[in-house]
């Protein structure tokens, strides 16, 4: 009857010697039911008596249990008598799956821990230390074998062998998240979400048909060929890639328009209802003077001129100009400096040989004597006068190698030399292009 009553208590107590490591968060308890069976080193067998267990999922593959036993011994270390055992050990099991991975049915376990023993009438603390599996019928029920060493340290210290087998149930939490949809058939047991997406959040926040997982804008309702992101214009060119993503435009052009069709971007082009060259900025080319040669290749833009001579003409066509503009170029008698009456007519001669179209002309300045003095004299004299005028033109500006120097001395006159008046006239330098 005492015996009875020791396992009647047994099957109340909160402890197993069954694994408990299968436990996760969604059946963090469990209990088990079987028999076990001891062995006393250097002393008697016992027999096959229940146990009855429960257990707690704490974590990362451990579990709290606490186990208790019923037992008995016909001749206890030799006395002849029988004597009742029972066993109550607090334990630590570590899930050997979390080392080796999730084998689903097949759950190998170890545990250690401490105890409080009962022999007879005496008691005492016991260390506990073992290994075991679960085998699972299915997601809650299964079956524990395990076998393990203890020794106890009682009036009379033993060290023994126990070995249990027995049924288990895992049972608990069935929805973690607390969305419905039991943790068994939750894809997401953690996370709250809707049924029909089995547990969980709506995979597809914009409601473009583009699922998050896959949605490069999940909060913008996109198109599936741009992996869920928009393209507002629709031009084929998505936002996240369109220069302009309020106006179609040109998959070439980073999705911008271009009016014109000259491969310049409206925003970019100066001229977007014309056509134009890019390195012109979507305009096109002006010719001014109308010769063919567009004005940034073209040296003489007021002027037409032949392709083959950069725009310009090919003959001078100032000579009048230059002619009207030299005329009263002259000198005091016997001298060659530049009297100052006639710097702003050098002035002017000089601005028309700069011009862009008369550039590519040479000049010969030659310079002329009255027959006053020497012959020989006035030939010195007639070049002295057209150097003077020739550097003065170089001073303006006008390149030196286009600038040549003739004396005629008084060989040349266009006056008379009888008079003071005709005199005049002949002490003179004239311009005139060189072919």
């Amino acid at each position: 009857m005492k015996h009875l009553k020791i396992a009647v208590l047994a099957l109340l107590l909160i402890t197993s010697y069954s694994n408990v490591s299968a436990q996760d968060e969604n059946n963090p308890w469990m209990t088990t039911f079987g028999t076990n069976y001891i062995d006393i080193k250097d002393g008697d067998s016992g027999s096959m008596l229940p146990y009855v267990s429960l257990g707690r999922y704490l974590g990362s593959g451990l579990s709290l249990e606490l186990a208790g036993s019923v037992n008995k011994f016909d001749r206890p270390w030799g006395t002849g008598s029988e004597a009742g055992f029972f066993g109550l050990d607090l334990n630590i099991k570590y899930d050997l799956n979390n080392v080796f991975g999730d084998s689903k049915w097949f759950d190998p376990f170890l545990y250690t821990g401490l105890g409080e023993n009962w022999v007879g009438t005496e008691n005492g603390l016991g260390f506990n230390i073992g290994a075991g599996f679960n085998a699972w019928f299915n997601d809650n029920v299964g079956f524990s074998i395990s076998s393990g060493y203890k020794k106890v340290n009682t009036p009379i210290d033993f060290e023994m062998y126990q070995h249990s087998i027995g049924l288990v149930w895992k049972f608990g939490k069935s929805d973690t998240d607390g969305d419905g949809v039991r943790d068994r058939d939750d894809d997401c047991p953690r996370i709250a979400g809707l049924a029909e997406f089995n547990g969980c959040p709506n995979p597809d926040t914009d409601n473009d048909g583009v699922n998050n997982c896959c949605d490069s804008c999940p909060d913008t309702p996109g198109l599936a060929e741009f992996n869920g992101c928009p393209d507002t214009d629709g031009d084929g060119v998505m936002d996240l890639e369109d220069n302009c993503p309020d106006v179609p435009g040109l998959i070439e052009l980073q999705g911008c328009p271009d009016k014109d069709g000259d491969g310049v971007t409206d925003k970019e082009d100066e001229c977007p209802d014309v056509f134009g060259p890019e390195p012109n900025s979507g305009c096109p080319y002006i010719d001014n003077d109308g010769d063919g040669v567009i004005d940034i290749l073209d040296k003489c833009i007021t002027v037409p001129g032949p392709a083959s001579n950069d725009g310009c003409p090919e003959v001078f066509g100032n000579k009048e100009m230059v002619d009207l503009a030299a005329k009263g170029i002259n000198f005091d008698t016997g001298k060659s400096n530049i009297k100052s009456n006639v710097l702003s007519i050098l002035d002017n001669v000089a601005n028309i040989l700069n011009q862009n179209e008369n550039l590519q002309f040479n000049f010969s300045i030659d310079g002329h004597t009255d027959s006053t003095g020497s012959s020989e004299r006035n030939l010195v004299l007639s070049e002295a006068r057209a150097n003077a005028a020739r550097n003065y033109l170089i001073s303006k500006g006008v390149d030196s190698n286009r600038l040549s120097v003739k004396g005629y001395g008084e060989s040349a006159p266009i006056d008379k030399n009888s008079t003071r008046e005709g005199r005049l006239n002949n002490r003179r330098v004239e311009i005139t292009e060189v072919k």
